[in-house]
This record gives C-alpha cells, sequence and structure tokens, in this order.
C-alpha cells in the first residue's frame, strides 16, 4: 500500500551579522556532553574526509587569544 506523504519546507530568515548569535546561542543552550559529542564528531569527519582516516593521535594545543 503506498501513501504520498509530503514534507513541509521551512526557511528561517537571518541577517548574516546575527548568525553567529544565534549559533552561539544554540550551542550555548546544549549541555556539555553534547557539545563535545558534537566536536569530536566533526573532527572524525574531518579528518576521514582530509586524510582518509582519523589519526592515532592528535596533539593538544591551547592557544589563549590576547584580551
Amino acid at each position: 500500500m503506498k501513501t504520498n506523504r509530503k514534507i513541509a519546507i521551512v526557511v528561517n530568515h537571518v541577517k548574516m551579522e546575527n548568525e553567529d548569535i544565534a549559533d552561539v546561542a544554540f550551542w550555548l543552550s546544549r549541555p556539555p556532553a553534547e557539545r563535545l559529542a558534537e566536536v569530536v564528531r566533526l573532527r572524525t569527519n574531518y579528518f576521514t574526509w582530509a586524510n582518509g582516516s582519523f589519526p592515532k593521535s592528535i596533539e593538544k594545543v591551547v592557544q589563549h587569544r590576547p584580551l
């Protein structure tokens, strides 16, 4: 039995200067474990895409921006 499903297209218009603010607000509203899991997922995807595989180790570097 075949059913026709329709998906509503949703668009939110956001000014470019407000986009960063909205992104920061969204991620600050998420729990730290979810934010960390997303960073790990993005990093894994990037290294796999760029290098073909995830490296065995990653150098730990912390940089501070001047105030």
